[in-house]
């Protein structure tokens, strides 16, 4: 059976460290969606690791890691990371493996990907410019590269040939881009990237059908959803349980737990609306204490309170059988914390989400006061340690989304996870 987790925001809610421990049990950990643009940070024994591309499970040394068909794969990155993670000491000699219908990720993307953000002006997404859109684009217009075209060599060659043509076509001199030089990276990559390549289709079923313990690392969130997020300011894939099943294979009838991480308060990069937004001491005080700068971009995070409209509206795309409430530990401190638990536009109150942004961005959020905790929560050792006012807030969330709340974080640590 597997077990799925998911962000249930917009990202950076600290899903690594959740796979990180419950890879310990696993014995295959899968990406389904997204390419590098994602990012996890997991600490272990001290030493730091920052995941973009891989799965996260290559920090247990029995685990097998996939990066599944729906994933969009930069293959320099992926070398890189590979590289550096290896530098500090984690062995991934057979354990690391790569569909062959992934689509591939080229610098040609990444120079369109910043090409078309720019465009925008100040409607910009607030991509990360690593060719994901791009390369997502050109696998729906059907003229995409996948991994195994690598290695039928005259038709690689045409295809990019032809896509850079498109792509100049499109962009004219704006685009600086040489063709000759990425097909000279890839005559290398021929055959340093194929021992990593398999069928991914084949893995996973024989997976399941040895009773496999499968954990599948979800990137981004429900909120960066291409179809259920707040569109534009998305990604290009399917962030949510709906990617993880096409991505990957993978019947809904053996998923067994769907866990989604929500972060103690509200954070997204780029543009967008965020209703619980703080342009204040309370955004700075998260901002700060909470060291909210992305892994993969180096932007800072937008910071605002707990959103839990957002957090019952993912849960009912995504189906959550728990939640695992991460950074718990930053609200250390303040007086007062506020939860949305509503929206008003023009003075009605909202039944959901809204699709409609030009809504979304005029709504009032409905907040909840709780008191603050006097004493710290960093780094507690049990769920019977924590504070009253915490354990109040914690409450509260699993009884208004109606989910209970398996795992609260309140450390970067690997053991600083406590389960109720």
């Amino acid at each position: 059976m597997a077990t799925v987790v998911l962000g249930s925001q917009f990202g950076d809610e600290g899903k690594g460290k959740l796979v990180d421990i419950l890879c310990s049990e696993a014995d295959v950990c899968a990406r389904s969606a997204g390419g590098n643009n994602a990012g996890h940070t997991i600490v272990v024994k001290g030493i730091t690791y920052d995941f973009h591309l891989l799965p996260s499970g290559l920090v247990n040394p029995n685990c097998l890691n996939l990066i599944g068909s729906g994933v969009v794969v930069h293959v320099p990155s992926f070398f890189y990371e590979l590289e550096n993670i290896q530098k500090k000491g984690l062995d991934t000699t057979d354990r690391i493996f790569i569909s062959d219908r992934a689509h591939l990720v080229f610098d040609l993307h990444q120079k369109v990907d910043g090409l078309e953000e720019s465009a925008l002006g100040s409607s910009q997404v607030g991509t990360t410019r690593k060719g994901i859109g791009p390369t997502y684009s050109t696998k729906a217009a059907r003229s995409g590269i996948r991994v195994y075209e690598l290695f039928h060599w005259e038709t690689f060659e045409k295809k990019l040939r032809g896509l850079a043509r498109s792509f100049k076509k499109l962009h004219g001199d704006l685009l600086v881009y040489d063709v000759e030089e990425e097909l000279a990276q890839y005559k290398v990559y021929y055959e340093t990237l194929r021992p990593y390549v398999i069928d991914a289709v084949l893995f996973m079923q024989k997976a399941f059908d040895t009773n496999k313990r499968i954990l599948v690392e979800g990137a981004n969130a429900l909120m960066l959803d291409i179809d259920y997020g707040t569109y534009p300011y998305v990604t290009s894939s399917n962030t949510g349980i709906g990617g993880v099943i096409t991505g990957l294979a993978i019947s809904p009838f053996k998923i067994k737990n769907i866990i989604g991480v929500v972060k103690a308060y509200t954070t997204r990069v780029g543009g967008g609306p965020f209703p619980t937004e703080q342009l204040n001491e309370i955004g700075e005080h998260l901002q700060n204490i909470g060291k909210e700068v992305g892994v993969t971009t180096g932007r800072k995070r937008r910071c605002g309170w707990l959103d839990l409209v957002i957090v019952k509206y993912s849960t009912a795309v995504n189906h959550y059988t728990s939640l695992n409430l991460t950074k718990l530990d930053i609200l250390d401190g303040l007086s007062e914390i506020k939860i949305a638990i509503g929206y008003k536009f023009e003075g009605q109150e909202l039944e959901s989400f809204p699709a409609d942004l030009t809504v979304l961005e005029k709504c009032e959020p409905i907040y909840k006061t709780f008191p603050g905790w006097s004493s710290p929560t960093t780094k507690l050792a049990s769920w019977d340690e924590l504070p009253n006012e915490a354990k109040n807030y914690v409450d509260f969330i699993e009884k208004f989304v109606g989910v209970p709340v398996g795992n609260i974080g309140v450390g970067p640590g690997r053991e600083h996870m406590l389960t109720r």
